[in-house]
């Protein structure tokens, strides 16, 4: 008879050999969903260009355009150098931090003690959130701020106003951080702060900073009227760039939150975040005609514009918590969110030509506190899992996770709005924020950038062939 125990010995070899294979196969899996939602969510750049473009005057079209595709090339090296090492350039450390501080230009972080697999994918995610982040300002500014002052803001935005507030809520050391080491609770207690893939921390963020650069610019010429401050419309010149632009965020939203699971291993919660997502943005959508056309106006494009990414904005923090009856209701609230500060800052006679700030400061804002208020104890212990009896207020959770999302929500507020204030009363102060009356009337496109970006003109000889044509019969 044979000695069974090389065959033991063997068996358990292979299994050794298959648990090593399968954990290298999960990692590359994890690498692989990371980078799938770094390009859905980058892809959102080209909806944030169209919705933009869209929403704008033609004869301001190349510079909204401009701004666009720098957020995207000035953010990834700005991320690179600098705003990624602040947000999350000491993982793991377990100590709690104001700000992160190593891994510069992606140094040791690459090869050595240092490196990690997914770090590559995770940097592309994270970058593709910093760009979004930058891209919502430049809805608020638009057709009357400096060049040179959307470079200087842009660049203080992404470089350290943004990449603070990412270190404070995702980073495992930040004191907001639901993210602890094992066997550490978090800083402030209850899950630490509740804000998934970034109501508060991507939109509240970028929406900060466009309602103080809205304030600082003052409003477009003509915006109100001198005496009685009435509004005066002035509408985008392309309703279906706009709409295809909104549609294009929507897809981009589906890397946007279930990609934030991080790992491909958590699918379930990945399928439960598309539903909420998808529920939020249709109530929104619904819900904001249905005020447009209760306020007695025409049913219109735009508002169902708003109120999809209103939606969207709101469902981004608790989309992994929450159960889809109620992502649908946050969507619905966050309606009329969006459009009671929409019209709150017509009254103030704030000029914000996208709404950018009332969809992704305030309905930013909401979706925070959302979380506090209708998070499932099921799901909040299954995804964050620090405190069993902490989770949706109106579930019987009591108010500790609430007050923890609403201290959130007013940290972030006060970092944003503060330090983009700052940024721009600097520029207005130096005299360097806005364009001439004169420019601002002849366009951006005209007086910085060359000439339009639509050319009307008929070709030379065009008329002569038509006429030639015309007397053929043809």
């Amino acid at each position: 008879m044979a000695d069974p125990a090389p065959t033991l010995a063997s068996l358990a070899a292979e299994l050794t050999r298959l648990k090593a294979d399968a954990a290298v196969q999960s990692g590359q899996l994890d690498i692989l969903w990371l980078l799938f939602g770094a390009y859905l969510v980058f892809f959102m750049q080209c909806g944030f260009a169209m919705l933009e473009a869209g929403s704008v005057r033609a004869k301001n079209t190349k510079n909204i355009l401009l701004k666009n595709l720098l957020d995207a090339c000035l953010g990834g090296l700005l991320w690179w150098f600098i705003g990624y090492p602040l947000a999350l350039g000491d993982p793991g450390a377990g100590e709690q931090k104001l700000i992160g501080g190593s891994g510069f230009f992606m140094e040791d972080r690459i090869s050595g003690q240092n490196a990690k697999p997914e770090y590559y994918a995770m940097w592309m995610f994270q970058w593709a959130f910093a760009a979004t982040a930058a891209t919502i300002v430049s809805g608020a500014v638009a057709e009357r701020c400096a060049f040179s002052a959307y470079l200087t803001y842009t660049t203080t935005l992404t470089a350290f106003i943004y990449p603070v507030v990412v270190h404070w809520v995702w980073s495992s050391e930040g004191w907001l951080t639901a993210w602890t080491p094992p066997g550490k609770d978090p800083y402030m207690g209850a899950n630490g702060l509740i804000d998934f893939a970034g109501s508060g921390v991507v939109h509240m963020t970028g929406g900060g900073a466009a309602l103080m650069g809205a304030i600082f610019l003052g409003p477009r010429v003509g915006r109100f009227a001198s005496r009685t401050g009435e509004v005066q419309d002035m509408p985008g010149h392309s309703t279906v760039l706009a709409a295809l632009g909104t549609f294009i965020l929507w897809f981009g939203w589906y890397g946007f939150n279930p990609v934030s699971t991080l790992k491909f291993v958590y699918m379930q919660d990945a399928a439960r975040c598309a539903v909420t997502t998808t529920l939020a943005a249709c109530a929104g959508g619904c819900t904001t005609l249905g005020i447009h056309v209760l306020l007695k106006n025409p049913p219109d494009v735009t508002p169902v514009l708003n109120g999809i990414l209103a939606g969207l904005v709101s469902i981004t923090g608790p989309c992994a918590v929450v159960d889809p009856w109620a992502a649908a209701f946050i969507g619905f609230l966050g309606g009329f969110v969006y459009y009671s500060s929409s019209q709150l800052l017509l009254k103030l006679r704030i000029d914000d030509p996208l709404d950018a700030a009332p969809v992704h400061f305030f309905c930013g804002a909401w979706g925070v506190l959302a979380a506090g208020l209708f998070a499932n104890k099921e799901f909040t212990g299954g995804v964050y899992g620090k405190a069993a009896d902490d989770y949706g207020a109106l579930f019987g959770g009591g108010a500790k996770q609430f007050g923890v999302q609403l201290a959130g929500v007013l940290v972030i507020a006060l970092w944003t709005c503060s330090m983009s204030g700052l940024t721009f009363f600097g520029l207005k102060t130096l005299k360097m924020l806005r364009v001439s009356p004169q420019d601002e009337a002849e366009g951006l496109d005209a007086s910085h950038h060359g000439g339009g970006a639509y050319n009307f003109e008929k070709p030379a000889g065009a008329t002569k062939v038509a006429g030639a044509l015309a007397q053929i019969g043809v």
